[in-house]
């Protein structure tokens, strides 16, 4: 029987990155992740890499 369960990524992603939002703050990356249609995560990266780029 061949191997189970999810194959395993080129790119391994052991780091957490927590932060604490106010209210206010988690409303609109909410609002701004739902209305892309993209999680959390995808949203703030994305902001991550835009930032990178343009402060080079």
């Amino acid at each position: 029987m061949g191997k189970r369960g999810r194959p395993k990524s080129d790119v391994i992603k052991e780091r957490i990155v927590t932060i604490r939002m106010s209210d206010a703050e988690y409303r609109t990356l909410k609002e701004y992740s739902d209305k892309h249609q993209q999680t959390i995560t995808e949203t703030i990266k994305t902001g991550v890499g835009l930032l990178y780029q343009t402060r080079k």
